[in-house]
């Protein structure tokens, strides 16, 4: 990735020094790394570890801090905190990172937050996820590919957000729980153990409702997948069976289908439970 290193430090250069990309009142710190195409907007602050990749689009008032890499072709709306230190009492200043892959839309007022040492020191957003306005992502979440967070969602510390996931607006996920991939979340909903891939849950606390049959129709799974997971999902949360029984009966299944497969490992690697 071919990048153009901005040296700005706490003053405004006169704008024929910089990228007609880059408004004048922005400040570009010593030592971050923008590619030449990079946009900025008015009044943004860009940090000194601070690496953008090409393609990006950072809006007015932005600021981007700590030890932050973002990829090509972001997009970063107006007032957004983009690598501030961790919400952690644990914190001591430790150069923990954020990284961000390609092609990423973060709205207005989003908070993302850097790692912590004792939570591996990443957080980590994928690619081509929509993240809708005032989302927070807090230390140590490792976000998948193609998610959607709908406005004011939010995830505690630790959390882990599956490909192609759907948070409904103002859901919570509380710290360490997993959201596997393909999964819908209602609007308003409080999330305090694990949901299974492929699931669809909403409510305070939230609780399973069925296959997100509409979601995997979209993503191209076909009526025999959607058969299969239907009876999954039945064996999980219709048989009267345990977990550990229904878990069992999804491995000896999961042999012949790859889909059930990742839902019994799911399960199986569980830390906090799975919503039932």
């Amino acid at each position: 990735m071919k990048i153009r290193l901005l040296l700005k430090q706490n003053s405004c250069a006169p704008s024929g020094l910089f990228s007609v990309k880059i408004h004048q009142t922005a400040i570009i710190e010593k030592g971050a790394k923008i590619a030449s195409d990079v946009e900025i907007g008015a009044y943004s602050i860009i940090g000194p570890h601070v690496e953008i990749g090409p393609g990006s689009v950072i809006g007015a008032h932005t600021v981007i801090t700590g030890h932050t890499l973002i990829g090509r072709d972001n997009r970063i709306f107006q007032f957004a905190s983009v690598g501030e230190i961790p919400q952690d009492k644990k914190y001591g200043q430790e150069e923990t990172k954020l990284e961000i892959g390609d092609r990423n839309l973060i709205r207005e007022f989003c908070t993302l937050n850097t790692g912590t040492v004792q939570g591996g020191g990443v957080t980590r957003i994928g690619s081509d996820n929509w993240i809708m306005a005032y989302v927070h992502i807090a230390h140590d979440c490792q976000v998948g590919s193609h998610v959607t967070f709908s406005n004011n969602a939010s995830l505690a510390g630790h959390a882990e957000i599956g490909d192609w996931a759907v948070l409904g607006g103002f859901t919570l996920i509380h710290q360490f729980c997993r959201i596997g991939s393909h999964v819908m979340i209602g609007m308003g909903s409080g999330v305090t153990q694990d949901i299974p891939p492929f699931v669809t849950a909403a409510g305070h606390p939230a609780k399973p409702y069925g296959i997100n049959s509409e979601g995997l129709k979209r993503r191209q799974f076909s009526s025999e997948q959607l058969l299969h997971l239907k009876h999954a999902y039945k064996i999980l949360y219709k048989s009267g069976l345990s977990l550990k029984e229904a878990e069992a009966e999804l491995l000896k299944r999961g042999i012949q289908n790859q889909d059930i497969k990742i839902l019994a490992e799911f399960i199986g690697s569980s830390q906090r439970g799975i919503i039932r």
